[in-house]
C-alpha cells in the first residue's frame, strides 16, 4: 500500500487536501481535509439579530445569496415574521439567479477543463475538446462569460449588488419591482435561455426537460454529432471515460427543499434511496459529530444545540470540518439529490442503474438549468408591483429558528437563537460540510471519502485525474465548509 496527499486543488473555492491510500492501481481509502477555519459562528455571538444578514453572506463570495436566504429564513422563523408574496417571488428569483449561475460556472470553468488535460492528449477527441474547454483560453469560456454576465444583470435589478446584498430580509426583499422593470427581467431571462438552447443544449429547453428515460436520452444524443452541443460533448466523453462507473458514494440523498411561495415549494424536501424511494425528512435527526475534527470534544449534538470550539491539536483529528449525519447516516446532497427527491424520472432511472456517479451528478446540474429557467419566467409575470415586497419587524422578540434551503451545491441550514434582540447561538451546516465530512465516531467515511474508493490511479500519477473528476463532480465550496 502507498499513500499520497493530493492538493491544494485549483479551481476550487477555498483550500482542500486529500490523503489517499492506494494499492494495485486504485484508491483504497481517503481522508478529506478542509484546511481553513473560519469562525463565523463565534463572530455572530452577541450581535444584534438582524446583523446576521450582514455577516452570513460574507461566508462566501460565490454563494452569498444562499447564505443570505438561509439566514433570513432562520430569523423569520425565530422572530415570527411572515414574508410577503412579492418578497418570496423576488427572493426566489435572486436565489435562482445565483444558483443557476453557479451550475453554469461549475460545468464550463471547473469541471470540463479537466478533460483538456495533457493526460488525454492521445484520445481521438482531445484536440476538439482542448480547443473548446481548455482553462481560461477555451472557446467555451469566451462564449459563456458574456452570457453569464448578462444573466447576472437580474441580480443587479433585484438585489442591488452581488455578492453580499442586503436586499434579502426575513419579511421579503427591500427592492420593489416597477411594472416596466418586469419587461427588462424577462428580456434578461430570454437572452440567457437563448444561450442555453443554442450553445449548452443545442435544443429547446422543453425538449431537454421532456427526456424522461435513459433510452430517450440516448435517442436524443444519437440524432446529432457528439460535438454539436456542450451537453452532447459531455455525454460522449462520459461514455468514453466511464464516468458512470466513477465516484459512487453512499446512494442516500437529501434535499431541504427550495423556492417557497406561500407555503408551496418548487423543490420538495426529503430523503431518497434506491431501495426505499422518497422518504420524509425529519430535520430533528440531524446531528454533528466532532470526533475527527479539530474541535473540542463534545457529544453528538443537534445543530440547534451545537458548539463550534476549535482546537489546533487533537489526536485522531484530520479536518476542520465536522461530520454532520442524518439519523446517524451519511447522506449526499446537491443537484442530483434535489432531482431524486423531486421524483425526476430520468435521474431516478439512471441512479437506480448506476448509483450516484460523476455522470449522474453532472447531468443533474445541466438538467436543473433546463428545468428551472422557465420557472423564473413565470415568477417574473406573477410579481404584483402595487403590492408590498417586505414586512419589516416592529420589534425583536426572543426565539429560536431554523432556515433550511438548497444552495447550488446542496442542503444549507442555519440555526439561530435570539435573546433580548441579540444572537445567543448560531450554527451553520453547508452543503460541502455534508459531502466532504471526515469520519465520525463510528468510523463512517463521509460521502466524498466513500466516492474516492476504487478510483483508478495511472502509473506515475501524483495527482490522479480520476480523483479530480470525482472531487469536482461534488462541486466543493470549501470556504462554506467550516465556520
Amino acid at each position: 500500500m502507498s499513500r499520497i496527499v493530493v492538493g491544494p486543488f485549483n479551481r476550487v473555492e477555498g483550500d482542500l487536501d486529500i490523503t489517499l491510500d492506494s494499492s494495485a492501481g486504485q484508491v483504497t481509502g481517503a481522508r478529506v481535509n478542509a484546511t481553513l477555519y473560519r469562525g463565523f459562528e463565534q463572530i455572530l455571538l452577541g450581535k444584534p439579530a438582524l446583523d446576521a444578514l450582514v455577516y452570513t453572506p460574507r461566508i462566501c463570495g460565490i454563494c452569498s445569496v444562499s447564505q443570505s436566504v438561509a439566514g433570513a429564513l432562520a430569523l423569520s422563523d425565530a422572530l415570527g415574521i411572515e414574508p410577503t408574496r412579492n418578497g418570496e417571488l423576488c427572493r426566489n428569483l435572486i436565489l435562482a439567479n445565483e444558483s443557476l449561475t453557479d451550475l453554469l460556472t461549475h460545468f464550463y470553468l471547473f469541471f470540463m477543463p479537466d478533460l483538456a488535460r495533457d493526460v488525454y492528449q492521445r484520445e481521438p477527441w482531445y484536440d476538439r475538446v482542448a480547443t473548446r474547454f481548455r482553462a481560461v483560453k477555451g472557446d467555451a469560456t469566451r462564449e459563456m462569460l458574456p452570457a453569464r454576465a448578462e444573466f447576472l444583470h437580474l441580480m443587479g435589478l433585484l438585489a442591488g449588488k452581488w455578492p453580499h446584498t442586503l436586499s434579502i430580509q426575513p419579511g421579503g426583499t427591500t427592492r420593489p419591482v416597477q411594472r416596466q422593470e418586469r419587461l427588462r427581467l424577462l428580456a434578461i431571462l430570454s437572452g440567457f435561455r437563448r444561450f442555453l438552447e443554442r450553445v449548452c443544449f443545442g435544443d429547446d429547453l422543453e425538449r431537454i426537460a421532456a427526456l424522461r428515460t435513459p433510452d430517450q436520452l440516448q435517442n436524443w444524443r444519437a440524432q446529432r454529432p457528439w460535438h454539436s452541443s456542450d451537453l452532447s460533448t459531455f455525454l460522449h466523453l462520459s461514455e468514453q471515460l466511464g464516468f458512470d462507473q466513477l465516484g459512487r458514494a453512499t446512494d442516500r440523498f437529501m434535499s431541504f427543499g427550495n423556492y417557497a411561495v406561500q407555503g408551496e415549494m418548487l423543490v420538495p424536501s426529503g430523503v431518497w434511496t434506491p431501495a426505499e424511494g422518497r422518504l420524509v425528512l425529519d430535520a430533528g435527526q440531524i446531528s454533528e459529530d466532532v470526533s475527527h475534527a479539530w474541535m473540542r470534544e463534545a457529544p453528538v449534538l443537534h445543530p440547534a444545540r451545537g458548539e463550534t470550539d476549535p482546537v489546533a491539536e487533537k489526536e485522531g483529528a484530520y479536518s476542520w470540518c465536522k461530520a454532520p449525519r442524518l439519523n446517524g447516516q451519511v447522506v449526499e446532497t446537491g443537484a442530483l439529490a434535489r432531482a431524486l427527491v423531486a421524483g425526476d424520472p430520468l435521474m431516478t432511472a439512471l441512479v437506480s442503474e448506476q448509483g450516484g456517479t460523476v455522470h449522474t451528478r453532472m447531468l443533474a446540474r445541466l438538467f436543473e438549468l433546463a428545468r428551472t429557467i422557465p420557472k423564473l419566467q413565470q415568477w417574473v409575470l406573477q410579481i404584483e408591483p402595487d403590492e408590498p415586497f417586505c414586512n419589516h419587524p416592529t420589534r425583536l422578540e426572543d426565539g429560536e429558528g431554523v432556515g433550511l434551503m438548497e444552495a447550488a451545491r446542496g442542503s444549507l441550514g442555519h440555526w439561530v437563537s435570539v435573546k433580548r434582540g441579540r444572537i445567543s447561538r448560531y450554527q451553520i451546516i453547508a452543503p460541502t460540510t455534508w459531502n466532504f465530512s471526515p469520519r465520525d465516531a463510528r468510523e463512517q467515511p463521509g460521502a466524498l471519502e466513500q466516492a474516492l474508493v476504487g478510483a483508478p490511479i495511472r502509473e506515475g500519477e501524483a495527482d490522479p485525474v480520476s480523483v479530480q473528476h470525482i472531487v469536482r463532480s461534488f462541486d466543493p465550496c470549501m470556504v462554506c465548509t467550516v465556520h
